[in-house]
């Protein structure tokens, strides 16, 4: 005898019918957010790092809360050298609604399920969760089926990705945190979109290569991040020599047909970052109680035996 008479977890009917009702809850009780699929530009394959990561497109889709108190983690932790966030929350989201909305195959994402490493925002809290964990199993067969998939994230921590995603609110997170470097340029009729790669030749022979953050044509200060060599090396941009202060800007449309180069007049390095730290401070604190001086801090003093 069949344990319900009007409902088979067999039945394929049955099971779209509960999926529909999952859907449906999900669409009620859930949040709109934006997925974001992690893009890897490189590998370091030694300690297993990602540098640098890019996240260059966005999918909005509906997503359950599954912290009905608030979020999880450690919350707001208090330290010696400042306070430090740790929020975590599950996110619940429909296996169909998944494959509709992201693992499309005209989508650039060739994955059948959310990877741990990608991102998810939250509108609500304006906060950005890195996936840590995709649970699959749970529910657990209810009607021989699994119709959701449960993405365990912690709050993500900016360290200079590349956000190229279209969503204005997201790739602000890039404007106001990527560690930038400002060009002063000899003119401010031009026009430069963010985006566009900023290069410049060194006379040794080596090219530097960033990425336009912002333009302000007001003053012809450029804003460059993501700035890299193509020896591998450190190299600031450059106005003293003559032959080499022409900067070009890939896809730049000017005002004046027939300008290919602009020239850098000024370089300075802007850090939103470290607003925030005291390092001036502790250095001044440390100066009344720590010999700096000592140039064997770990041996005995010098002039003792």
């Amino acid at each position: 005898m069949a344990r319900n008479i009007y409902i088979r977890d067999n039945v394929k009917s049955e099971q779209n019918l509960y999926e529909d009702i999952v859907i449906e809850s999900l669409k009620i009780y859930g949040q709109d957010v934006y997925y974001l699929p992690r893009d890897t530009v490189y590998e370091d394959r030694i300690f297993g790092e990602e540098i640098p990561a890019r996240f260059n497109s966005s999918y909005k889709i509906e997503m359950y809360i599954d912290n009905i108190e608030g979020f999880d983690g450690e919350g707001d932790l208090f330290t010696r050298f400042g306070v430090e966030i740790r929020d975590e929350a599950t996110f619940v989201v429909a296996r169909r609604r998944w494959r509709q909305t992201i693992g499309r195959v005209d989508n650039e994402i060739n994955s059948e399920r959310p990877r741990e490493g990608d991102l998810i925002y939250l509108p609500l809290s304006n906060s950005m969760f890195q996936i840590t964990h995709v649970e699959h199993e749970q529910p657990f067969y209810q009607l021989s089926n699994l119709p959701v998939y449960k993405c365990r994230g912690q709050l993500f921590e900016y360290n200079d990705e590349d956000f190229d995603t279209n969503v204005d609110v997201i790739d602000n997170i890039e404007r106001q945190g990527a560690y930038q470097y400002t060009l002063t340029l000899d003119s401010a009729s031009y026009y430069t979109l963010p985006g566009q790669i900023v290069s410049q030749s060194l006379a040794s022979g080596v090219t530097i290569t960033g990425e336009v953050i912002r333009y302000s044509d007001s003053d012809g200060i450029l804003y460059v991040g993501h700035v890299g060599a193509s020896d591998g090396l450190y190299h600031n941009f450059v106005t003293t020599d003559s032959a080499a202060r022409k900067i070009t800007i890939a896809g730049r449309t000017n005002l004046y047909i027939g300008d290919s180069d602009l020239t850098v007049t000024a370089v300075s390095e802007v850090n939103t970052i470290s607003e925030n730290e005291q390092n001036t401070d502790f250095g001044s604190f440390g100066d009344d109680f720590l010999d700096f001086s000592e140039s064997n801090p770990f041996g005995d003093p010098s002039g003792n035996d």
